[in-house]
């Protein structure tokens, strides 16, 4: 089980560079993507869940799409509080949110945490 989430933790640091790459508003240094990928879990699991109960509302009546929104805060929320890690505004923080989305989704159908394998 760790050494799957040891797997999908580099795979994500991947994605983080792999996404600042493809959006020009968004710059990340190899150690902003190290400390930026574990705050980023840090806030997702404690601040996101909370984010996401406080603004239901919307989420339902946007079919869904204000989590975008979300994601968008949260790595907007890593810009600014760790050093490397730079997204220069919110709607660059939204677009990297999504295509991270995308690369995370991705990941996480591939990689198999009980077995370390690729699916």
């Amino acid at each position: 089980m760790l050494q799957g989430w040891v797997l999908r933790w580099i795979l994500n640091i991947c994605a983080i560079i792999f996404t600042a790459a493809l959006i020009s508003g968004f710059e990340v240094t190899f150690w902003g993507a190290i400390v930026g990928s574990i705050f980023l879990g840090i806030i997702n699991a404690f601040i996101r869940p909370i984010l996401f109960i406080l603004t239901l509302p919307f989420t339902i009546l946007t079919l869904g799409l204000f989590t975008f929104v979300i994601n968008g805060l949260m790595l907007w929320l890593t810009s600014i509080t760790i050093q490397g890690f730079y997204i220069h505004g919110f709607g660059w923080a939204i677009l990297s949110a999504i295509v991270l989305s995308i690369i995370s989704f991705i990941i996480s159908y591939l990689v198999d945490d009980k077995f370390f394998r690729f699916r």
